[in-house]
């Protein structure tokens, strides 16, 4: 990231930003709410479109619609607070949207929830939901995903929930930049960086 600058219409909720994270890093970024954090990460996606300066995933950037593609299957995606949706789609078919359905079943099993999978989404608790995600996104990587963006992917699990949540992503072998308050998950990863009204700065 080199200058990034992202907007809520005239707000500036990202300013300035330039972060160099290495292949196989693990970024913890934490901060107070409606400190960009979200923001941040869904740039990198394409999400948040009122974005200056430049963001590169593995060298490339971003300006045509197959380089946003070629983006969106290099990076894996777990939303925060995920939500069912309005069309009754089951958990097995957001397993099989990984692109690797076997090994994202694979994980809701290690990760609890493997006989919901015929349960539509709607029908899931919130703990549960995130498990389903954080599944899925263990199948991007088996589908060739690079790079691991979670936004606080253990936030509805309980303790032992969030342990073995942290434990799942942070032994991922890819790239990972998670936004956590969780200080166990951000004890896990090599740098914790904090952002503050729009702004970051490394801490640990």
């Amino acid at each position: 990231m080199h200058g990034v600058v992202c907007r809520h219409g005239r707000l500036e909720a990202v300013s300035g930003v330039d972060l160099e994270v290495a292949a196989g890093e693990r970024i913890a970024l934490t901060g107070t709410n409606g400190s960009g954090k979200t923001t941040l990460l869904r740039a990198v996606l394409g999400l948040h479109r009122q974005v200056d300066g430049q963001i590169l995933v593995g060298r490339r950037g971003c300006r045509s619609a197959a380089e946003w593609a070629w983006r969106r299957r290099a990076c894996a995606w777990i939303p925060q607070r995920p939500a069912a949706g309005r069309f009754p789609l089951l958990a097995k078919e957001l397993l099989a949207s990984s692109g690797a359905p076997a090994e994202a079943a694979s994980a809701a099993v290690r990760l609890g929830v493997g006989a919901l999978a015929d349960r539509p989404l709607s029908s899931l608790s919130g703990g549960q939901l995130q498990r389903m995600h954080l599944a899925r996104a263990v199948g991007c990587v088996a589908a060739g995903a690079g790079v691991l963006l979670a936004d606080e992917p253990t936030a509805a699990l309980d303790f032992a929930g969030q342990e073995e949540a942290a434990e799942v992503l942070t032994t991922l072998p890819v790239t990972v930049l998670v936004v956590t308050h969780d200080r166990a998950m951000a004890a896990r990863c090599d740098r914790t960086l904090e952002m503050a009204a729009g702004r970051l700065r490394e801490v640990r």
